[in-house]
Protein backbone atom coordinates (compact mmCIF):
# COMPACT_ATOMS: atom_id res chain seq x y z
CA UNK A 1 0.00 0.00 0.00
CA UNK A 2 0.99 3.42 -0.49
CA UNK A 3 -1.50 5.92 -0.60
CA UNK A 4 -5.02 5.93 1.29
CA UNK A 5 -6.54 7.47 4.33
CA UNK A 6 -5.76 5.93 7.64
CA UNK A 7 -7.92 7.19 10.94
CA UNK A 8 -5.13 8.65 13.24
CA UNK A 9 -4.36 6.90 16.19
CA UNK A 10 -4.42 9.78 19.52
CA UNK A 11 -2.80 7.88 21.92
CA UNK A 12 -0.17 6.19 24.00
CA UNK A 13 -0.23 2.31 23.66
CA UNK A 14 1.11 -0.55 24.98
CA UNK A 15 1.77 -3.10 22.26
CA UNK A 16 5.45 -4.02 22.79
CA UNK A 17 6.80 -2.55 19.41
CA UNK A 18 4.93 0.49 20.16
CA UNK A 19 6.30 0.35 24.00
CA UNK A 20 9.93 -0.03 22.58
CA UNK A 21 10.12 2.49 20.00
CA UNK A 22 8.13 5.15 22.12
CA UNK A 23 11.24 4.35 24.90
CA UNK A 24 13.69 4.96 22.73
CA UNK A 25 12.49 7.87 21.21
CA UNK A 26 12.13 9.78 24.58
CA UNK A 27 15.41 8.17 26.51
CA UNK A 28 17.14 7.16 23.46
CA UNK A 29 20.55 6.25 23.86
CA UNK A 30 19.45 3.72 25.70
CA UNK A 31 20.71 -0.02 25.75
CA UNK A 32 18.40 -3.21 25.45
CA UNK A 33 18.98 -3.39 29.52
CA UNK A 34 17.83 0.06 30.20
CA UNK A 35 14.78 -0.68 27.98
CA UNK A 36 14.02 -3.82 29.80
CA UNK A 37 13.75 -2.05 33.41
CA UNK A 38 11.37 0.90 31.41
CA UNK A 39 9.36 -1.17 29.43
CA UNK A 40 8.70 -3.94 32.04
CA UNK A 41 9.20 -6.72 28.86
CA UNK A 42 11.27 -9.25 29.09
CA UNK A 43 14.54 -9.50 27.58
CA UNK A 44 13.64 -11.76 24.94
CA UNK A 45 10.70 -9.56 23.68
CA UNK A 46 12.88 -6.84 23.91
CA UNK A 47 15.55 -8.31 21.34
CA UNK A 48 12.71 -9.58 19.29
CA UNK A 49 11.35 -5.70 19.02
CA UNK A 50 14.47 -4.21 18.38
CA UNK A 51 15.37 -6.49 15.39
CA UNK A 52 11.89 -6.04 14.05
CA UNK A 53 12.69 -1.85 14.55
CA UNK A 54 15.90 -2.37 13.08
CA UNK A 55 14.73 -4.51 10.04
CA UNK A 56 12.08 -1.74 9.32
CA UNK A 57 14.76 1.36 9.73
CA UNK A 58 12.87 2.66 12.41
CA UNK A 59 15.59 2.36 14.78
CA UNK A 60 19.29 2.03 14.79
CA UNK A 61 22.28 0.27 16.87
CA UNK A 62 25.23 2.52 17.64
CA UNK A 63 28.04 1.29 19.11
CA UNK A 64 30.11 4.61 18.23
CA UNK A 65 27.85 6.01 21.82
CA UNK A 66 29.03 2.64 24.10
CA UNK A 67 30.91 3.31 27.36
CA UNK A 68 33.84 1.89 27.92
CA UNK A 69 34.05 -1.79 27.18
CA UNK A 70 33.15 -4.14 30.09
CA UNK A 71 33.77 -7.97 30.09
CA UNK A 72 30.38 -9.80 28.49
CA UNK A 73 28.42 -8.79 25.38
CA UNK A 74 29.15 -5.08 24.42
CA UNK A 75 25.61 -2.95 25.28
CA UNK A 76 25.89 -1.01 22.21
CA UNK A 77 22.80 2.09 22.95
CA UNK A 78 19.78 2.37 20.28
CA UNK A 79 18.63 5.39 19.32
CA UNK A 80 15.50 6.17 16.68
CA UNK A 81 16.90 6.87 12.86
CA UNK A 82 16.80 10.52 12.52
CA UNK A 83 18.45 11.02 9.17
CA UNK A 84 16.78 8.74 6.71
CA UNK A 85 13.03 8.86 7.43
CA UNK A 86 10.52 11.57 7.51
CA UNK A 87 6.52 12.79 7.40
CA UNK A 88 4.91 16.05 6.30
CA UNK A 89 1.86 17.78 7.88
CA UNK A 90 -0.05 21.06 7.69
CA UNK A 91 -2.38 22.44 9.68
CA UNK A 92 -5.57 24.33 8.02
CA UNK A 93 -6.19 27.35 9.82
CA UNK A 94 -9.21 30.35 9.15
CA UNK A 95 -6.64 32.58 7.55
CA UNK A 96 -3.27 30.74 7.52
CA UNK A 97 -1.41 27.05 7.29
CA UNK A 98 1.59 25.89 8.50
CA UNK A 99 3.31 23.20 5.95
CA UNK A 100 5.88 21.14 7.81
CA UNK A 101 8.19 18.14 7.39
CA UNK A 102 9.55 16.38 10.42
CA UNK A 103 11.47 13.67 11.37
CA UNK A 104 10.41 10.26 13.35
CA UNK A 105 11.11 11.69 16.74
CA UNK A 106 8.81 14.88 15.61
CA UNK A 107 11.28 17.02 15.35
CA UNK A 108 10.78 19.81 12.67
CA UNK A 109 13.43 19.88 9.82
CA UNK A 110 11.34 22.61 7.81
CA UNK A 111 7.92 24.24 8.31
CA UNK A 112 6.91 27.89 7.08
CA UNK A 113 3.54 29.36 6.82
CA UNK A 114 1.38 30.37 3.63
CA UNK A 115 -2.34 31.99 3.59
CA UNK A 116 -4.97 29.48 3.45
CA UNK A 117 -6.63 29.25 0.26
CA UNK A 118 -9.92 30.94 -0.44
CA UNK A 119 -12.24 30.34 -3.43
CA UNK A 120 -13.04 26.72 -5.03
CA UNK A 121 -12.34 24.72 -2.28
CA UNK A 122 -11.04 22.07 -4.52
CA UNK A 123 -8.78 24.23 -5.70
CA UNK A 124 -7.76 25.42 -2.48
CA UNK A 125 -6.64 22.18 -1.48
CA UNK A 126 -5.01 21.09 -4.24
CA UNK A 127 -3.21 24.06 -3.63
CA UNK A 128 -2.26 23.39 -0.59
CA UNK A 129 -1.07 19.46 -1.64
CA UNK A 130 0.63 20.57 -3.93
CA UNK A 131 2.48 23.05 -1.76
CA UNK A 132 3.38 20.39 1.00
CA UNK A 133 4.33 18.26 -1.95
CA UNK A 134 7.04 20.56 -3.32
CA UNK A 135 8.25 20.92 0.27
CA UNK A 136 8.85 17.75 0.56
CA UNK A 137 10.50 17.01 -2.60
CA UNK A 138 13.35 19.42 -1.12
CA UNK A 139 13.92 16.09 1.50
CA UNK A 140 13.97 13.66 -1.22
CA UNK A 141 17.32 11.58 0.50
CA UNK A 142 14.80 10.68 3.11
CA UNK A 143 12.53 8.16 2.67
CA UNK A 144 8.50 10.18 3.44
CA UNK A 145 6.61 8.14 5.43
CA UNK A 146 3.46 9.50 6.35
CA UNK A 147 0.99 12.27 5.52
CA UNK A 148 -0.74 14.02 8.27
CA UNK A 149 -3.80 17.01 8.53
CA UNK A 150 -5.07 18.95 11.61
CA UNK A 151 -7.86 21.18 10.62
CA UNK A 152 -10.88 22.84 12.00
CA UNK A 153 -14.28 21.95 11.43
CA UNK A 154 -16.24 18.75 10.99
CA UNK A 155 -13.68 15.56 10.72
CA UNK A 156 -14.45 12.32 9.15
CA UNK A 157 -11.60 10.24 10.04
CA UNK A 158 -12.32 7.39 8.58
CA UNK A 159 -12.44 9.09 4.90
CA UNK A 160 -10.79 12.22 5.56
CA UNK A 161 -13.17 14.11 4.39
CA UNK A 162 -13.89 17.74 6.00
CA UNK A 163 -16.98 20.20 6.47
CA UNK A 164 -15.54 23.38 7.47
CA UNK A 165 -18.00 26.05 7.63
CA UNK A 166 -15.66 29.13 7.89
CA UNK A 167 -14.15 28.34 4.81
CA UNK A 168 -16.52 27.11 3.10
CA UNK A 169 -15.96 23.77 2.78
CA UNK A 170 -18.55 20.73 2.37
CA UNK A 171 -18.04 17.65 2.17
CA UNK A 172 -14.17 17.70 0.71
CA UNK A 173 -11.79 15.26 0.19
CA UNK A 174 -9.03 16.79 1.94
CA UNK A 175 -7.21 13.07 2.93
CA UNK A 176 -7.92 11.41 -0.46
CA UNK A 177 -6.06 14.73 -2.37
CA UNK A 178 -3.15 14.56 -0.18
CA UNK A 179 -2.80 10.76 -0.36
CA UNK A 180 -2.85 10.90 -4.10
CA UNK A 181 -0.53 14.16 -4.16
CA UNK A 182 2.13 12.32 -1.82
CA UNK A 183 1.62 9.17 -2.65
CA UNK A 184 1.73 8.00 1.35
CA UNK A 185 -1.20 7.12 3.52
CA UNK A 186 -2.43 9.86 5.04
CA UNK A 187 -4.10 10.62 8.51
CA UNK A 188 -7.25 13.53 8.85
CA UNK A 189 -7.63 14.99 12.06
CA UNK A 190 -9.97 17.56 13.89
CA UNK A 191 -7.13 20.03 15.01
CA UNK A 192 -7.81 20.63 18.91
CA UNK A 193 -7.71 16.88 19.03
CA UNK A 194 -4.60 16.68 17.07
CA UNK A 195 -2.81 19.72 19.82
CA UNK A 196 -4.03 17.74 22.68
CA UNK A 197 -2.47 14.74 21.08
CA UNK A 198 0.92 16.20 20.65
CA UNK A 199 1.10 17.07 24.51
CA UNK A 200 0.29 13.11 25.04
CA UNK A 201 3.16 11.83 22.22
CA UNK A 202 5.20 14.66 21.65
CA UNK A 203 6.36 16.28 24.66
CA UNK A 204 8.50 15.01 26.82
CA UNK A 205 7.79 12.82 29.69
CA UNK A 206 4.72 14.02 31.89
CA UNK A 207 2.22 12.17 33.84
CA UNK A 208 -1.00 11.54 31.57
CA UNK A 209 -2.78 9.38 33.74
CA UNK A 210 -6.08 10.79 34.82
CA UNK A 211 -8.24 13.07 32.92
CA UNK A 212 -7.38 15.85 31.26
CA UNK A 213 -8.53 19.20 28.96
CA UNK A 214 -7.01 20.79 26.25
CA UNK A 215 -8.38 24.65 25.14
CA UNK A 216 -7.06 26.82 21.78
CA UNK A 217 -8.46 29.92 21.57
CA UNK A 218 -7.04 31.79 18.52
CA UNK A 219 -9.89 33.09 15.77
CA UNK A 220 -11.75 29.64 16.80
CA UNK A 221 -11.90 28.27 19.82
CA UNK A 222 -12.04 24.41 20.98
CA UNK A 223 -11.70 22.08 23.41
CA UNK A 224 -10.28 18.18 23.89
CA UNK A 225 -10.22 15.98 26.16
CA UNK A 226 -7.54 13.21 26.90
CA UNK A 227 -8.16 9.91 28.84
CA UNK A 228 -5.73 7.93 30.59
CA UNK A 229 -3.10 9.06 27.48
CA UNK A 230 -5.46 8.76 24.73
CA UNK A 231 -7.39 11.62 23.29
CA UNK A 232 -11.26 11.48 23.52
CA UNK A 233 -12.52 11.66 19.72
CA UNK A 234 -16.16 11.20 19.69
CA UNK A 235 -17.81 9.16 17.03
CA UNK A 236 -19.57 11.98 15.89
CA UNK A 237 -17.13 14.30 15.51
CA UNK A 238 -15.95 17.21 17.76
CA UNK A 239 -18.01 19.18 19.98
CA UNK A 240 -17.67 22.79 20.16
CA UNK A 241 -17.06 25.46 22.93
CA UNK A 242 -17.76 28.56 20.50
CA UNK A 243 -21.41 28.78 21.78
CA UNK A 244 -20.66 29.52 25.34
CA UNK A 245 -22.58 32.05 27.13
CA UNK A 246 -20.12 35.19 28.38
CA UNK A 247 -20.33 38.66 29.73
CA UNK A 248 -18.18 41.58 27.70
CA UNK A 249 -19.58 44.86 27.75
CA UNK A 250 -15.93 46.10 26.04
CA UNK A 251 -15.71 43.39 23.26
CA UNK A 252 -19.20 42.92 22.42
CA UNK A 253 -22.02 45.31 23.88
CA UNK A 254 -25.37 45.53 23.21
CA UNK A 255 -25.39 41.66 22.31
CA UNK A 256 -28.49 39.67 23.69
CA UNK A 257 -26.64 36.34 23.24
CA UNK A 258 -23.24 37.25 23.76
CA UNK A 259 -20.90 34.08 22.55
CA UNK A 260 -17.19 33.11 23.21
CA UNK A 261 -17.20 33.08 19.46
CA UNK A 262 -17.81 36.60 19.49
CA UNK A 263 -15.04 37.95 21.96
CA UNK A 264 -11.80 35.65 20.40
CA UNK A 265 -9.94 36.84 17.90
CA UNK A 266 -8.63 39.72 15.95
CA UNK A 267 -11.85 40.94 14.47
CA UNK A 268 -13.16 41.47 17.67
CA UNK A 269 -10.28 43.19 19.51
CA UNK A 270 -10.08 45.71 16.17
CA UNK A 271 -13.90 46.56 16.25
CA UNK A 272 -13.76 47.39 20.14
CA UNK A 273 -10.69 49.14 19.79
CA UNK A 274 -12.39 51.15 16.54
CA UNK A 275 -15.44 51.77 18.75
CA UNK A 276 -13.82 53.17 21.68
CA UNK A 277 -11.13 54.84 19.40
CA UNK A 278 -8.29 53.10 21.86
CA UNK A 279 -5.79 50.61 20.81
CA UNK A 280 -6.12 46.82 20.38
CA UNK A 281 -3.96 46.03 23.04
CA UNK A 282 -5.18 48.18 25.61
CA UNK A 283 -5.52 46.84 29.18
CA UNK A 284 -9.75 47.26 28.78
CA UNK A 285 -9.71 45.10 25.71
CA UNK A 286 -7.12 42.52 26.71
CA UNK A 287 -8.39 42.10 30.51
CA UNK A 288 -11.81 41.12 30.02
CA UNK A 289 -10.35 38.54 26.94
CA UNK A 290 -8.68 37.15 29.98
CA UNK A 291 -11.34 37.28 31.97
CA UNK A 292 -13.89 35.72 29.79
CA UNK A 293 -11.43 33.12 28.70
CA UNK A 294 -10.57 31.84 32.73
CA UNK A 295 -14.31 31.70 33.19
CA UNK A 296 -15.47 29.59 30.34
CA UNK A 297 -12.81 27.34 30.91
CA UNK A 298 -13.52 27.27 34.78
CA UNK A 299 -17.51 26.38 33.57
CA UNK A 300 -15.72 23.49 31.70
CA UNK A 301 -13.89 22.45 34.74
CA UNK A 302 -16.64 22.43 37.10
CA UNK A 303 -18.38 20.29 34.36
CA UNK A 304 -16.09 17.72 33.99
CA UNK A 305 -13.41 18.13 37.25
CA UNK A 306 -10.11 17.01 35.30
CA UNK A 307 -7.21 16.27 36.60
CA UNK A 308 -5.29 19.12 34.40
CA UNK A 309 -5.43 21.81 31.98
CA UNK A 310 -3.49 23.11 29.05
CA UNK A 311 -3.91 25.96 26.89
CA UNK A 312 -2.72 27.47 23.53
CA UNK A 313 -3.15 29.79 21.26
CA UNK A 314 -3.24 33.78 20.82
CA UNK A 315 -6.37 34.58 22.85
CA UNK A 316 -4.86 33.09 25.92
CA UNK A 317 -0.85 34.12 25.68
CA UNK A 318 -2.05 37.90 24.30
CA UNK A 319 -1.74 39.27 27.69
CA UNK A 320 0.96 41.11 28.64
CA UNK A 321 1.04 39.26 31.83
CA UNK A 322 0.68 35.98 30.19
CA UNK A 323 -1.32 33.34 31.48
CA UNK A 324 -1.91 35.10 35.16
CA UNK A 325 -5.38 37.04 34.51
CA UNK A 326 -6.86 33.95 32.92
CA UNK A 327 -6.10 32.06 35.28
CA UNK A 328 -6.87 34.34 38.41
CA UNK A 329 -10.72 34.42 36.53
CA UNK A 330 -10.32 30.68 36.70
CA UNK A 331 -10.21 30.93 40.31
CA UNK A 332 -12.72 33.10 41.13
CA UNK A 333 -15.30 31.79 38.65
CA UNK A 334 -14.83 27.73 39.79
CA UNK A 335 -17.19 26.61 41.85
CA UNK A 336 -14.71 23.50 43.23
CA UNK A 337 -12.51 23.92 45.84
CA UNK A 338 -9.76 22.47 45.15
CA UNK A 339 -7.36 24.67 42.69
CA UNK A 340 -5.73 23.69 39.96
CA UNK A 341 -3.25 25.21 37.84
CA UNK A 342 -3.77 25.85 34.09
CA UNK A 343 -0.89 24.69 32.09
CA UNK A 344 0.65 26.43 28.91
CA UNK A 345 1.12 24.20 25.92
CA UNK A 346 4.69 22.87 26.15
CA UNK A 347 4.87 23.43 21.73
CA UNK A 348 3.99 27.45 22.53
CA UNK A 349 3.42 29.38 19.15
CA UNK A 350 4.31 26.27 17.20
CA UNK A 351 1.34 24.25 18.27
CA UNK A 352 -0.22 24.42 14.97
CA UNK A 353 2.73 23.21 13.90
CA UNK A 354 2.89 20.16 16.48
CA UNK A 355 -0.26 19.22 15.55
CA UNK A 356 0.12 18.66 11.88
CA UNK A 357 3.38 16.46 13.03
CA UNK A 358 1.79 14.11 15.51
CA UNK A 359 -1.25 13.29 13.04
CA UNK A 360 1.32 12.38 10.33
CA UNK A 361 3.36 10.57 13.30
CA UNK A 362 0.09 8.75 15.34
CA UNK A 363 -0.33 5.78 13.64
CA UNK A 364 3.33 5.04 13.40
CA UNK A 365 4.01 5.21 17.07
CA UNK A 366 0.80 3.38 17.97
CA UNK A 367 1.62 0.39 15.66
CA UNK A 368 5.42 0.75 14.39
CA UNK A 369 5.79 -2.43 12.76
CA UNK A 370 2.17 -3.00 11.59
CA UNK A 371 2.56 0.49 10.01
CA UNK A 372 5.70 0.40 7.98
CA UNK A 373 5.34 -2.71 6.69
CA UNK A 374 2.55 -1.90 4.66
CA UNK A 375 4.25 1.27 2.62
Amino acid sequence: MRGGVIPAALQLTSTPAAAVLHAIRVSGPVTRDQLASTTGLSAATINRQVHALAAHGLIAERPDLAGPKTIGRPKNPLTIDRDSLCVAGMHIGARRAVLVIADLGGRTLHSHAVLTPSGDQQKAIEQLCEQLAELAGRFSGRRLLWGGVAVGGAVDAETGVVNHRVLGWHQLAVGATLAARLDTPVSVCEHVEAMAAAELLLAGPRDESGTGLFFYARETAGMAMTLEGRVHVPERGAGTIAHLPVSAPVLAPGLTRVRLQNVIGDDAALAAAERLGIDPDSSRIVDERARVLGEAVALIRDVINPDAIVVAGDAFSAHPRGLAPVQAAFDEASTLEWPLEIAPSRFGVHVQESAAVVVALSVIYADPIAAVATL
